[in-house]
């Protein structure tokens, strides 16, 4: 049994206790609060009651009901003071509750196990469980056959009251407390430790030793358990929310969030000293995989479900103590539909890196630590003819291709124990990748050694494409011949565009992040040392828009493109006709609905197919 990654919880506000009796909760009918929700609220109590256990201890009287949503929409980022609680998953609901003496508002996951005190019954049941697994013939391999088992052995543990249901007193073993002002004050005050099974001695239970449990309790239980012994304990609710792109402990305190909408909030979840939040990264490293020591306290690593993570241990490096942050990756990318939606570009600019890509221009999209490089290296990669074969190269993996001919490879860490291998470097696999025929390599990002040998790539033919740090091209072209990229001057015009994206503030207020050029590489003369490139495409500060200032003197599109294509020179202005057809075949399917990324994909192969982007010579 692995050990349980635990933190604790603060509430922000005094729990107002609204007794309506125990049975507010089997007959939620009954229930006066129930009766004052709105309808979707009402459908959420119903499938989750210990959502309406939440609302019971919320002061609503002072902060009001909350409003319930099914999603979040990008107009909420306005609201002032939101109160708002949203679906992470079909048990798991968030609260963000407004702190009208903060800049951040609080962030309060809502678990199957947030108002039951099952902590009290969790070291019994743990111990049992235990025995259970010792007694297993074949241990389950898969995470989902784990789950299986534990769930198999805590039916076998318990025994669940049905609403209603009285239990034959000849047949108990003990007797306890259901009132729920209880149960929360437990929770709320849960200094569980040695005394434990004392208190879990307490609870009902049958003659041959089964727990009796409540339908929530025993939800309440058996959610814990997996949360805590396989999946990512405390920090699973914020894995969980598509809505978070950083989760961030800083030391002893609350958990910060990176919020897509309500942007930096402070989680109710958090650490109250060294020792508590050293244990936790101890055992989060020890769940994936990259156990921590004092000679090796920097862990850099990938979570299950693809997000990165850096934890830094001891008080010694770190001041405020034991520090952690996960960068979240989203399971289905975001499509260039939805990179428009956001603002971070148009159709016409994405409709003039569609024809671009598809005739095997090698690009970098560049720019800050999170301003979105590979989100946008990303959601390109629909533009990539379907029929090529695509080889991804990272450090950490990241990309998602929508092709099926797609060869994805990561680099590996050199192994602290025996037998772990040598190391396999980005460098390593970009020189394995040329003896692959890729029609495209993809990087991850490009930041050593391994961006002579994508130069050296393009050299040969094989368009790359990678995220870079650099926040102009001209930076970026002083750290390509500086050290230890060190590329000859001659090689840098191998690279044809290069994007330059920030996060940058509007006006009105409020970070978004942006496409603030896109770039065409010219050339180098060797005469003056000096490169030519000129700006296809300028974001507006003022206006908030894009001005396509390459239209009629574009470098690619004239010289390369077009003669690639066989344009005949006189007629060379045809290719801009082209980007505009293309830019409202863009409008047209976002239009149409199809924004997510597989959908466009599969929209944008149907139209070649079709011959619809045949441009005519």
């Amino acid at each position: 049994m692995g050990s349980a990654l635990e933190a604790t919880v603060i509430l922000p506000f005094e729990p107002e206790f609204i007794d309506e009796g125990n049975d507010c909760y089997n007959n939620v009918e009954s229930c006066a609060l129930y009766r004052m929700l709105p309808a979707n609220a009402r459908d959420y109590v119903k499938a989750s009651p210990h959502l309406l256990e939440y609302l019971h201890i919320l002061p609503v009287n002072t902060v009001g009901i909350p409003l319930f949503l099914s999603e979040l929409k990008r107009d909420l980022k306005s609201m002032e003071n939101p109160n708002i609680i949203y679906p992470v998953n079909e048990t798991t609901f968030v609260h963000i509750f407004p702190d009208p003496n903060d800049v951040r508002n609080w962030y309060i996951p809502i678990e199957p196990a947030f108002l039951h005190s099952v902590k009290e019954i969790l070291p019994v049941i743990e111990e049992k469980l235990i025995d259970m697994i010792d007694a297993l013939d074949e241990e389950p391999v898969t995470e989902k056959a784990r789950i299986e088992v534990l769930k198999n052995f805590i039916r076998q543990l318990v025994y669940v009251q049905q609403p209603g249901e009285v239990i034959d007193e000849s047949l108990l073993a003990g007797s306890s407390s259901k009132d729920l002002k209880v149960r929360i004050k437990t929770f709320l005050t849960s200094e569980i430790g040695a005394s434990a099974k004392t208190q879990a001695s307490g609870h009902p239970a049958l003659a041959d030793g089964r727990l009796i449990l409540s339908q929530q309790e025993y939800k309440a239980l058996e959610y814990m358990i997996i949360r805590d012994k396989i999946e990512m304990g405390t920090l699973k609710p914020f894995l969980s929310d598509q809505y978070i792109e950083d989760i961030t402990c800083d030391g002893v305190g609350p958990i910060f969030i990176e919020h897509k909408i309500f942007k930096g909030l402070k989680s109710v979840v958090g650490f109250r000293d060294s020792k508590e939040l050293d244990t936790f990264v101890i055992k989060l490293a020890e769940r994936i995989k990259r156990p921590l020591t004092y000679r090796s306290p920097i862990v850099d690593a990938t979570l299950p479900d693809g997000s990165r993570i850096n934890i830094v241990y001891g008080t010694e490096i770190s001041k405020h103590g034991s520090n952690f942050t996960i960068r979240k990756v989203n399971e289905v990318p975001l499509s260039i539909l939805q990179v428009i939606e956001s603002g971070a570009c148009n159709y016409m600019m994405a409709a003039y890196l569609w024809i671009c890509l598809e005739y095997g221009m090698s690009m970098f999209v560049s720019g800050e630590t999170a301003s979105g490089k590979t989100t946008t290296l990303n959601a390109l990669t629909t533009f990539l003819s379907p029929e090529n074969k695509i080889v991804t190269i990272e450090d950490t993996p990241e990309l998602t291709v929508p092709h099926r001919n797609w060869t994805r490879e990561v680099a590996k860490a050199k192994g602290k124990g025996e037998g772990d291998g040598s190391e396999i470097t980005m460098f390593d696999l970009l020189k394995a990748a040329l003896r692959q025929r890729p029609n495209q390599i993809l990087v991850g990002e490009i930041r050593g050694v391994e961006g002579s040998v994508a130069f050296s790539a393009m050299q040969t033919g094989h368009p790359v494409m990678s995220t870079f740090h650099a926040a102009s091209v001209e930076k970026l072209i002083q750290r390509l011949c500086g050290d230890p990229i060190s590329i000859p001057k001659t090689y840098v015009d191998n690279l044809n565009l290069v994007i330059i994206q920030s996060a940058v503030k509007l006006p009105q207020g409020g970070t978004v992040r942006r496409m603030l050029s896109v770039n065409e590489l010219v050339g180098y003369d060797p005469e003056t040392q000096g490169f030519s490139f000129m700006a296809a495409f300028v974001w507006d500060p003022a206006t908030d828009s894009f001005t396509f200032t390459g239209r009629g003197s574009s470098f690619l599109l004239e010289n390369k493109i077009a003669t690639m294509l066989g344009i005949p020179e006189n007629r060379r202005a045809d290719i801009y006709d082209e980007v505009d057809k293309r830019a409202k075949i863009l409008e047209r399917l976002h239009k149409a609905g199809y924004t997510q990324f597989w959908d466009l994909f599969h929209m944008t192969t149907k139209i070649k197919k079709q011959g619809l982007l045949t441009i005519e010579v």
